[in-house]
């Protein structure tokens, strides 16, 4: 007795289920080799325009330093000015 399991016939004129099983297991694995490169696609995408964005970063810090030792420079000479102008004045 089998107790429901059924038997396959192993007949040379019916075709072996394993055919059906591997088709379906070839199409499932394009599926998910299309989906994983469209994923991959969109993260090359996405870190493209994060370096970008990371380039425009750095570019717009170095700017912001150089206008930041600009203006520090600026500053002490208008302290020099301010100190030499003052001290020009006889004290009283």
């Amino acid at each position: 007795m089998c107790y429901g399991h059924h038997r396959r016939s192993l007949s040379p004129d019916r075709p072996p289920r394993n055919n059906n099983n591997n088709a379906l297991v070839v199409d499932t694995l394009r599926v998910r080799l299309a989906e994983t490169e469209a994923r991959l696609e969109r993260a090359r995408a996405r870190e493209a325009e994060l370096t970008r964005r990371l380039e425009e970063m750095k570019r717009f810090v170095s700017v912001m330093e150089i206008l930041e030792s600009y203006l520090k420079q600026r500053f002490r000479e208008q302290q020099e000015y301010v100190a030499r102008f003052f001290s020009s004045f006889p004290a009283k």
